[in-house]
């Protein structure tokens, strides 16, 4: 699994003319599902993501996490995190698992994420064409793999 992390100080998720989603301040994450991704990886970013410090604190040290600011988060399933862009000029989408699975890794990450930060965990609409509104605080972005492995 991939996770790109965004700092914000709001970020909304659109289908069509709808927000489906909203926050304020917090963390916008893109999650990328591999098909070789499982449990572990869930588990794995979990971990890495809950208490991560990338929050400035009163001196302006990046010190705090979103919990620590009583922040939010918003995931966004992103397959093309998982691309394989290592020949031609097109992207091969191979790499990514397919749904059902995949929507039910996302749907795992986003339960464990609010029930080990006990913060509130906003999604996107799975498979849905959608529009991100975001404003980056920082700009601070931070990418995760569940893995060494996949760099």
């Amino acid at each position: 699994m991939i996770a790109l992390l965004q700092r914000v100080g709001r970020a909304a998720v659109y289908v069509g003319p709808a927000a489906v989603s909203r926050i304020p301040r917090g963390v916008l994450i893109f999650l990328g599902v591999g098909k070789e991704d499982g449990e572990a990886d869930i588990e794995a970013l979990v971990k890495r993501i809950c208490g991560l410090r990338i929050f400035d604190d009163a001196e302006g040290k990046i010190n705090l996490s979103c919990e620590a600011v009583e922040g939010e988060f918003l995931v966004v399933s992103q397959f093309t995190l998982c691309a394989d862009l290592s020949r031609g000029k097109r992207p091969s989408f191979d790499p990514a698992m397919r749904p059902p699975e995949a929507e039910r890794l996302y749907e795992a990450f986003c339960g464990k994420l609010a029930a080990a930060t006990r913060r509130p965990v906003r999604t996107g609409r799975f498979g849905a064409m959608m529009r991100v509104e975001l404003e980056n605080d920082g700009p601070a972005t931070f990418l995760l793999y569940s893995r060494p492995d996949r760099r």
